[in-house]
């Protein structure tokens, strides 16, 4: 049987997608909200993770707040989604809470064999060919996912 994981990276007003078939990256998008709530009532047979805001005793603005309220939002509409704390991707994907976009995006791209393999070009793409933007965030979400990691704490 074929087992679909949504991973999302949450945004103010679009997320980051990717959609894994069997633990096969199959797509990858960045989405309007409003969209991505719609595409996620009624999923079956799909797992949904998403990227968890957590406190780290800063001041945070209304995008944090509004993202925070996306994430409510997406989890309502596929009947309770998993969550994952950034500070546990990190960790997972490059050993480091100091780790940066690009360190987790290269550690992604080492795994898939290096930038050639991994992303290639328009006449032979690899697999992470395409994924862009705040998709590249949702990707580190739903790779952490299938390898087992889970946020304590949620």
């Amino acid at each position: 049987m074929i087992r679909n994981t949504i991973a999302i990276d949450p945004g103010t007003t679009e997320s980051g997608v990717c959609v894994f078939r069997s633990g096969i990256l199959f797509a990858s998008s960045v989405m309007e909200n409003r969209e991505l709530q719609r595409h996620l009532i009624g999923l079956l047979l799909t797992d949904i993770v998403i990227e968890m805001i957590a406190s780290y005793g800063m001041p945070v603005g209304k995008e944090t707040f509004e993202t925070c309220v996306w994430i409510g939002r997406f989890d309502a509409a596929c009947g309770g989604a998993e969550r994952l704390f950034r500070k546990d991707i990190k960790l997972h994907l490059c050993q480091s809470l100091r780790a940066k976009d690009a360190h987790i995006w290269q550690a992604i791209v080492d795994r898939y064999g290096g930038k050639e393999s991994a992303i290639g070009n328009k006449k032979k793409p690899g697999p992470l060919y395409g994924v862009k933007s705040h998709a590249r965030a949702a990707l580190a979400v739903g790779l952490c996912w299938l390898d087992g990691v889970r946020s304590e704490g949620i």
